[in-house]
């Protein structure tokens, strides 16, 4: 038989008090190729296996001191060595009797003498082999451990590489997205400069009488214009506010009636430009809703607008409100180019476009309806579109709670309580771009009103405290002194307290408007200022003037 290599060699360890009896053993058991230890009494034996490992032991029964049984008992006491299979050989002990103690101390076999070299060889053979065995599997089972752990420890590695580099992108992707908010809303204040001195020109021109019929066009297409313009810039910024989460609702209740009134307004001008037949239906006048007006008036007038930009010219809308259980119920229905069933799912999202290969329908940037979709969530409602085919024209339901409490009826004409006929004023007017500087100096002289101009901050605080107007309309970004610093020094002023300070900006969002009331200012608007919104800041001014008057007077 071939010798395995030496480093694979297992060790036999042969018990027997006997020289000779050793001997044979070695002589039977050389053509293993396994290392033969030999010791002569129990207590050498235990020695030995304290030193080393050992496949199978073949253990003589009948020895002086320690007996082959006592070994034995021994031996599988010890938790290192209680696999190690024994192999009893006695010349003495050889009945049932002794076979099956030595069984019952844990031995796989008992051998008699004289032994059959073949047979013990064969028997030594077998438990070798199966040590062998179990000794390769501990290895592989040690290998599988350790690539197991290789593996873990570099998956771990790899996860934490990942971790580390998706904060990275996380990181960019928060630092691009606070860039492009920035952006926009220094999109929104450039675009806004330009629009102001626009506004004013044309409103201006809409108090003065145009005879010839190709300047009124002109001036009634810079209008429309204009005001579409401003729409785009306030929903973009809407939209950048509502992702970010810093958009606040100013709640108050409204009735439907209300809604709808303000709605229509809002909308009229596309509406009649497209000469489409309005229709309202409200089967509810009294029912009230919690809400932030601008934003309810936007979510309906950008249906309305959506109505009339998508519809054959001399169309038909319909706008109804009524009242569903606990909820109020307002549908906009128009006779239009309809929608696919494929087109309605995406519908509400942001940057959707579900006519763009329509090459002669009007293009958008896709966020009116997202937009609407946003503000009718903020307000705890839903909205949803149906559509029985194209050609065959949409409806556009927006489902709001109904308010808890009714709205008091002195709330639905709060301002009626002073009325009178208007008044001239005294009017700053402070800003650093001309054009828009000029434009609104001249509506306001156009409207009957004493004006005053400044282009910087320096200058408008010098002009404050030599004229002492009622009113001060102040950009905010002027040089030398910005809007909200002459705010603050004209509310230090003794007399500062009664002058009417408005913030006329580019800038719109929330911490703007918040900026100027904690300078002082009473309003803050958004350029550009339409005639309706300056004739209601007039109006404001106009009323709180003539109640002071009364205090003064009693």
């Amino acid at each position: 038989m071939n010798a395995p290599p030496l480093q694979e060699r297992v060790n036999i360890l042969l018990v027997d008090d006997q020289p000779s009896r050793l001997l044979s053993y070695e002589s039977v058991l050389e053509d293993l190729g396994q290392n033969l230890i030999s010791a002569r009494s129990g207590e050498q034996a235990l020695q030995r296996l304290l030193e080393d490992d050992f496949a199978v032991i073949l253990l003589d029964v009948s020895m002086p001191g320690m007996d082959g049984f006592e070994t034995a008992a021994m031996i599988h006491d010890h938790p290192r060595f209680e696999s190690i299979p024994i192999i009893f050989v006695t010349g003495v002990h050889d009945s049932e009797f002794d076979a099956l103690k030595g069984y019952r101390l844990g031995a796989v076999d008992y051998v008699s003498i004289p032994i059959v070299p073949e047979i013990l060889r064969s028997k030594v053979s077998v438990l070798v082999e199966l040590y062998m065995q179990r000794r390769e599997l501990q290895r592989l089972n040690k290998s599988l451990a350790e690539a197991n752990a290789t593996l873990q420890a570099e998956k771990a590695r790899e996860l934490e590489r990942a971790n580390h580099e998706l904060e990275h992108v996380n990181a960019a992707l928060r630092d691009a997205d606070r860039h492009k908010d920035e952006f926009i809303a220094i999109l929104a204040h450039e675009l806004r400069n330009p629009l102001a001195p626009i506004r004013a020109a044309v409103d201006v021109m809409s108090l003065m009488p145009l005879d010839h019929p190709q300047l009124r066009w002109a001036r009634e297409v810079i209008d429309r214009q204009t005001t579409h313009l401003s729409r785009l810039v306030d929903d973009l910024l809407d939209v950048s506010r509502i992702s970010r989460g810093t958009i606040k609702l100013n709640r108050e209740s409204l009735t439907l009636r209300t809604i709808l009134d303000r709605s229509v307004e809002a909308a009229q001008p596309i509406i009649s430009a497209h000469h489409h037949e309005l229709q309202i239906e409200c089967l509810a006048e009294h029912a009230t809703v919690e809400g932030d007006p601008t934003r309810l008036v936007q979510i309906l007038s950008n249906l309305l607008n959506n109505a009339a930009k998508y519809m054959q010219a001399s169309g038909t809308i319909l706008l109804r409100a009524h009242v569903d259980q606990t909820h109020a119920v307002f549908s906009v229905k128009d006779s239009g180019i309809g929608l696919t069933a494929e087109a309605l799912p995406k519908l509400f999202n942001l940057f959707s476009r579900v006519h763009e290969d329509e090459g002669l329908l009007p293009s958008g940037l896709g966020i009116g309806l997202a937009l609407v979709r946003q503000l009718v969530e903020l307000h705890g409602g839903t909205v949803n579109a149906t559509s029985p085919g194209p050609n065959r024209g949409s409806e556009f339901t927006v489902r709001l709670p109904l308010s808890s409490t009714a709205m008091p009826l002195a709330a639905l004409d709060a301002h009626a309580a002073i009325s009178g006929k208007p008044q001239s004023l005294r009017i700053l007017v402070a800003d650093d771009n001309a054009d828009a500087l000029e434009s609104l100096a001249l509506l306001l002289e156009v409207c009957g009103h004493e004006v005053r101009k400044a282009s910087d901050g320096q200058e408008t605080l010098q002009a404050v405290t030599a004229w002492r107007p009622d009113i001060a309309l102040l950009d905010i970004g002027m040089p030398l002194l910005d809007g909200y610093e002459v705010a603050r020094r004209i509310r230090s002023e003794p007399w500062g307290a009664q002058l009417f300070l408005v913030a006329v900006s580019g800038w719109g969002q929330s911490e703007d408007r918040q900026r100027a009331t904690d300078a002082g200012f009473d309003l803050h608007f958004r350029k550009p200022i339409g005639l309706p919104a300056l004739e209601g800041i007039l109006e404001k001014a106009q009323r709180l003037n003539a109640e002071t008057v009364v205090k003064s007077d009693t």
